[in-house]
């Protein structure tokens, strides 16, 4: 049968369209994620942590592999994984994070004191005056790469001499741990600690010694800091139909979401519409 070089090409054309429009509606087959490799509880290269486990339920309901591409969680950290194009997604990252998009978010958490519970401190706000005359532990670098929002608040009430411990392990076995700042305070180097809630629980459960958490309010009067965070996933502000696929996810497996939460500890408040 003769096919004109016209009708070939329609052809062709209508079969592409074809492919297209079921590869817009598909499931992609791999699952790209964004993962620090040495942040327990978060993540780690065995695929320990929570975000590894919650990655495991995204990707059981897309029925996708997941590849994760290994990049620890420090300066340039988006420049060099999301952002760069080697990975799609990050599972988590506080909503608002302006260099991407965040999805809806699947739980709240806050910076919470933490001290020995055998110390008879009563702590319940950074402005008791003990804090003056305590050695206080906090976490240097946020996710902005500038001070933490205690470390900020605690300036502003003129509490200095705080003693700094890096978030961030690396491949070096002197670096800092993320665990370091809670050991610290069972071991009574230090006598409190302010730290980041999923941070807090994971590493207070897993202390030879009992050790207090009390959460900090919302925001700080003082320093207008923002303590409590609503955390999300992130993608790329262009891939808007990946950001919409997430959304489904986390309404369709929050409940397994949130059962792996509560199984590292972490300690959730209260959502905000």
């Amino acid at each position: 049968m003769h096919v004109t070089r016209s009708k070939l090409a329609g052809a062709l054309f209508a079969s592409a369209a074809v492919v297209l429009l079921a590869g817009a509606y598909r499931a992609p087959s791999e699952l790209r994620v964004c993962a620090d490799p040495y942040d327990m509880p978060f993540s780690n290269d065995h695929e320990e942590g929570f975000e590894n486990k919650i990655a495991q339920v995204v990707a059981r309901d897309l029925n996708a592999r997941i590849v994760n591409y290994w990049w620890p969680s420090r300066r340039g950290v988006l420049r060099n994984s999301i952002l760069g194009g080697y990975c799609d997604v990050m599972i988590q990252a506080p909503v608002g994070l302006d260099p991407v998009a965040t999805t809806k978010p699947y739980y709240r958490s806050t910076y919470y004191f933490i001290y020995r519970a055998d110390r008879g401190l009563q702590l319940r706000s950074l402005d008791d005056t003990i804090l003056k005359r305590l050695k206080i532990g906090v976490n240097m670098i946020g996710y902005d790469y500038t001070n933490t929002p205690p470390a900020h608040a605690l300036s502003a009430r003129g509490i200095v001499g705080l003693v700094g411990f890096g978030n961030f392990l690396n491949a070096d076995p002197n670096a800092d741990h993320p665990d370091d700042i809670v050991r610290a305070v069972a071991r009574d180097s230090i006598d409190v600690a302010v730290v980041w809630g999923p941070l807090a629980g994971y590493w207070v459960k897993r202390q030879s010694v009992p050790l207090t958490m009390v959460a900090l309010p919302d925001t700080d009067a003082v320093s207008g800091m923002p303590f409590a965070f609503a955390m999300a996933m992130a993608v790329r502000h262009r891939d808007k139909e990946l950001k919409a696929t997430l959304d489904s996810v986390i309404d369709r497996r929050r409940s397994d979401i949130i059962q792996i939460l509560q199984q590292y500890n972490v300690p959730m408040i209260e959502m905000h519409p």
